[in-house]
């Protein structure tokens, strides 16, 4: 072979070499590795633009961050009211995985009740799929905030979030730390289908106690009550939902009637998904709490 034709083929060669070792550090650059809350590590884009979210907080943190990256959610994911707007891959516990590729996103976020299987089987066809959640607090609440801004590249916006909470957690805590404290009780559900609280345990257990209340069921592991419990404690307020026409249901079933609380008209609603969603709006909730339980010190 002409020796100038082999020094051309070889030259050629070292350029796709070349070419094909550049474009794999690019791809390399471009992705993350991140290690979920279920302990999984998965390579995601550094940069999503195309986000599919499989919790109502989860939503509630991607929409705050960038609304316009948000591709898909779940049916109970309704705040705020735009993300109506997004289609929706059906139910938390069992979304639609066809939904889902049809999509194309380059990130789904699970919350803590998104079963590990689904973002498995995602990141097996080449989803990246990760799921964000933390413990029961406030704190738990600010890392689930900072993660997200994190993988979606909005650090600096999930900072000023985090940071916006902690000052109104802070001032609402300086002023009810010095308030006598009234006895709560958060009713989740009670009637035929038996009663449900926040137990001390729990995140909403947790916000009742930094909103100046003793809550009537510290001492409860978890979410489950007896309305014996609850007549023989009486306590002196009572929050229920503000959905699902719960208060009207509440003052006008036996033996809840009986109760001090009902028969004075301290019986209070809320909006329970401040509470009940870790993530940018529980400072909010937190306000709602202690503006029921001390409403002179808080307008």
């Amino acid at each position: 072979m002409n020796k100038k034709i082999i020094i051309l083929l070889l030259s050629l060669i070292s350029l796709t070499s070349l070419f094909s070792e550049g474009t794999k550090e690019i791809a390399i650059s471009n992705t993350i590795e991140f290690t979920d809350s279920y302990n999984r590590t998965v390579q995601i884009t550094k940069n999503p633009q195309r986000i599919v979210s499989l919790g109502p907080n989860i939503t509630e943190i991607v929409s705050e961050l960038d609304f316009d990256k948000l591709v898909g959610r779940t049916d109970y994911c309704d705040y705020p009211e735009k993300v109506s707007s997004v289609k929706s891959i059906g139910s938390i516990t069992n979304a639609n995985i066809e939904e889902i590729i049809e999509l194309e996103p380059d990130l789904v976020i699970g919350s803590v009740h998104c079963p590990k299987d689904l973002l498995e089987n995602l990141t097996k066809l080449g989803i990246s799929a990760i799921a964000i959640y933390d413990d029961n607090s406030l704190d738990g609440s600010y890392n689930i905030i900072s993660k997200i801004g994190y993988v979606m590249n909005e650090e600096e916006k999930a900072n000023e979030i985090i940071k916006n909470n902690k000052a109104l957690v802070e001032q609402i805590v300086d002023k009810t730390s010095t308030l006598d404290k009234k006895t709560v009780y958060y009713a989740l559900s009670f009637g035929e289908w038996g009663d449900f609280t926040a137990g001390g345990s729990t995140f909403i257990g947790k916000m009742i106690n930094l909103a100046g209340a003793i809550n009537i069921a510290e001492d409860v592991d978890g979410w489950n009550y007896s309305v014996e419990q609850l007549i023989e404690k009486d306590p002196q307020i009572i929050i229920v939902s503000k959905y699902y026409n719960s208060k009207d249901q509440f003052i006008n079933t036996w033996p809840y009637s009986s109760l001090t609380a009902v028969k004075e008209n301290r019986v209070y609603e809320i909006d329970n998904n401040l509470l009940d969603r870790q993530g940018i709006r529980n400072a909010q909730g937190l306000l709602e709490l202690a503006k029921i339980i001390h409403p002179n010190e808080f307008k």
